[in-house]
């Protein structure tokens, strides 16, 4: 009953995974959209529906692609997917617009914003990116937000050239040598160096002091409003679930080689290694979020994203810890 997703590397050659008969298990149908398409560092969503979590909460889960955060939270706010996977800046932005959803759980406590490299070619730390060339899509959080990264480096936009190449041709044009670093999510393009033999110096944005909330869980208002245990137990799953899957790499990467093809085992377990380093911010209760956190995301969203400043925005309007039942740092999780 579950079509397997089949993906050359760096082309998706089908859609939907994980598609369950919710009319046969009697278990609820739900949907789940994530940022992008299918990459290793999708792995723990694989695990969480393969080992069982969801069908322990009665939810028959089915996972898709996305084609970018916001248009995820279109998904969502439009009622087209029940969650979402997105990232926080992006969900903010679209509720400044006007998008009746809300993060409610954080599973990623901190973002994966980085400046990628190959190893060997000049740039090891921070201070070598004077005079070099860094590529970057024409939009978007990491784009908007260089010249705020470079004045914690005590540089001058002018410093470092920036180039805009689309995201498919990044990875080419950077081990083609047409420009020498990324800005680009370490989670993401370290993984897919490793994929081609290629060794990556990753500088990490977390390191300059810009460690922000990463991806995660948006649902609508309505789906809070109307369905609030469809909520909780969707967030039960997925905590447990992710957490499993960090625990157990390797086999969370078997997990998603039986559903997306291209990826070398080691590839995925760097992937999935990279992801759950993400996990926990400064607390200890997985998946929560407070006012402190949120309220930044607010200003970063205001200062370099382009929020409007009519958008008069409160923590309270962008997130909710209701309908979590966190785990904490240590806790055994055991599968089903």
């Amino acid at each position: 009953m579950r079509p397997r997703t089949l993906l050359a590397l760096g082309s998706v050659l089908a859609l939907l995974a994980l598609v369950s008969c919710g009319a046969d298990t009697g278990r609820e149908r739900m949907s789940l959209m994530l940022d992008v398409s299918w990459l290793p560092k999708h792995a723990p969503f694989v695990s969480a529906v393969e080992r069982g979590f969801f069908a322990a909460e009665g939810i028959d889960l089915e996972v898709m692609p996305g084609s970018g955060s916001t248009n995820t939270v279109t998904a969502v706010d439009t009622g087209k997917v029940d969650f979402g996977w997105a990232d926080y800046g992006s969900s903010v932005l679209s509720q400044g617009r006007g998008a009746e959803v809300k993060q409610v759980n954080l599973v990623q406590a901190r973002s994966a914003y980085a400046v990628i490299a190959l190893a060997g070619t000049g740039i090891d730390d921070w201070q070598d990116l004077r005079g070099k060339t860094v590529a970057t899509e024409a939009t978007g959080a990491m784009t908007a937000m260089w010249p705020y990264a470079l004045s914690k480096l005590g540089m001058a936009v002018e410093d470092v050239n920036v180039v805009h190449a689309t995201g498919a041709a990044k990875m080419p044009g950077l081990v083609a040598g047409q420009w020498d670093a990324n800005l680009a999510l370490y989670v993401s393009d370290q993984p897919t160096l490793d994929a081609l033999d290629r060794e990556a110096t990753v500088l990490k944005w977390s390191d300059l002091g810009i460690d922000l909330y990463g991806n995660g869980i948006v649902a609508s208002d309505e789906k809070l409003r109307t369905h609030p245990d469809q909520v909780r137990r969707f967030n039960r799953a997925m905590q447990q679930g992710f957490l499993w899957a960090c625990e157990h790499p390797e086999q969370a990467a078997q997990d998603f080689g039986e559903e997306v093809s291209g990826y070398e085992d080691r590839t995925v377990v760097l992937a999935i290694d990279e992801q759950c380093e993400l996990n926990w911010g400064a607390g200890d209760a997985y998946g929560e979020m407070d006012d402190a956190g949120v309220q930044q995301m607010i200003d970063v969203a205001r200062d370099f994203l382009g929020l409007s400043p009519d958008a008069h925005l409160t923590p309270a309007d962008v997130y909710s810890n209701d309908y979590l039942e966190p785990l904490h740092r240590g806790q055994a999780i055991t599968t089903p």
